[in-house]
Formats: C-alpha cells, structure tokens, sequence
C-alpha cells in the first residue's frame, strides 16, 4: 500500500506540472540564439480556413517541456485540425523574448495569438495596444483589453480534490505541497490542496515549501531543487506529494520513483 501511496504522488506530481500555467528564463542569464519557432500543419482532411493564421507564444521550455507549453501546443494542434488553420509558433528563451515573439507573430499574419504564461501580462499590454485588430489571448493573467481574452482558472477548486484525494489514500497522515514562486496564483494551489487535505483529515500533517519567491524564475526548472525536498519529506514519512512548480515537478517524480 505505501508503494501504492507513492505511485499515487508521482501521479499527482504530474497533474501538477500540467496544471501550473508559470514559466519562467534560467536565471536571467542572455542567449544569442533566435527564438525557436515552428509551423504546425493543418490537417488535410480540416474545413478550409482561407489562410487564417493563429499563433502561439510558448514561454521558457515550449515544446516538449512536459507542462503547460505542451497542453497549449495539443490545443493549437486541435484548432489546426478542427478549423484547417495554420499555427506559427515561437518559444521565448529570455524574457525580452516574450515581446518579440508577440510582434513577431503580428507581423506574420496571426489573427489571433496565445500568450502562454502570466509572465506574458506587460508585453502583450503593450503588444495588443498597438495592434486593436488582432485578437489575443493570455493563460493565467488577466489583461485589460477589447482585444484580449484573459483565460483564468480556479486552481483552488481542482486542488482541493487533489487534497481530498491524497489525504484518503495516506497511510501516514503526512503529505506535502511543493510550489514554484511563491506567488498568489501557486498559493490557491496550495491553499486548495490543504483544504481538500483536512476535510478529509483535520488532523493531517501538510508540509509546504517553495522554490523560490516572487520573481525568481529558476523556481520553474528546478528539478533538482524539487528532488531533493521530495526525498527529504518521504524520508520523514510523507507518502503523497503534490507540486505546482512547471517543469520543477518532474524532481517530484523522480523522488517518488526513487523512494
């Protein structure tokens, strides 16, 4: 059962990392390199769109970084096939990335445009300003205006299940929560998590730990960092973690494999 517990947490680890919508740069450090882009094809078999032309700006990671620049890459890869559309896309290295890539996509026809991640609120303030033409969209903040759609969640619902969840299967009576920047957003995470976790169990220990505070944008990428306090919690004892900290939760599994 306590191996069970711990299959459950990795599980949960991974609902983490798809349901955190943050991303963040390696520290600050500059790059060179272009930001990275690519076309995703629409489906022969899709409604005609006339050359409509949608884009998607990916934050720190994009493609492939098993969070929630993958979940919108599968919507975007959804709308070319439901609608024939085609898809630009372009991931941001660095933060001055994330204006770039906006205009970017402007300047290449997309009618409407994505902006995976709060941190994309200012450039694209300012990106939809000059453009009231253009249709786009923000995950996880919002944006005042006309011409912005705002795509918030409540992350505090979903994890009280998660609480609910991970109390029920404890043998311990001692889980854990591990967040990426502390931030208001991963604190209704958290707070949804215990709530769900002590409705089950008023008694249950929840330990909480962050990676990093607000603005620190390694405490998206910090597998390590997530590993080693996953390991240090199951050692003491707890038996189900769950993380909301990007591509960090994969130390999370990791741990949980391991223990």
């Amino acid at each position: 059962m306590r191996k069970n517990a711990r299959l459950l947490a990795a599980s949960l680890a991974a609902l983490g990392l798809f349901a955190t919508a943050c991303g963040g740069d390696d520290g600050g450090s500059s790059s060179t390199e272009a930001p990275a882009s690519s076309d995703a094809p629409a489906s022969s078999d899709a409604p005609a769109a006339d050359g409509f032309i949608a884009g998607i700006a990916f934050d720190t990671g994009g493609r492939g970084d098993g969070t929630f620049n993958d979940s919108a890459a599968v919507g975007g890869e959804c709308a070319a096939e439901a609608t024939g559309a085609e898809i630009k896309e372009l991931e941001a290295n660095v933060d001055e990335d994330r204006k770039a890539n906006l205009e970017l996509l402007v300047e290449g026809g997309a009618k409407v445009i994505v902006g995976v991640g709060f941190m994309f609120t200012d450039p694209m303030g300012e990106v939809a300003a000059a453009n009231p033409d253009i249709n786009f969209g923000i995950v996880d903040s919002v944006v005042e205006a006309d011409n912005v759609s705002s795509l918030v969640f409540a992350e505090e619902q979903g994890s009280f299940l998660v609480g609910a969840a991970a109390a029920l299967k404890s043998e311990s009576g001692h889980i854990g929560f591990i967040g990426g920047q502390e931030i208001d957003l991963i604190k209704k995470f958290e707070a949804g998590y215990t709530a769900g976790a002590k409705y089950v169990n008023p008694d249950i220990v929840v330990d909480v730990q962050y990676l990093g505070p607000a603005g620190d944008n390694t405490a998206w990428g910090n597998v390590d960092g997530a590993k080693e306090i996953a390991a240090g919690w199951y050692a003491a004892g707890a038996d189900v973690i769950y993380t909301a900290a990007g591509g960090s939760g994969a130390g999370t599994i990791q741990a949980a494999i391991e223990a």
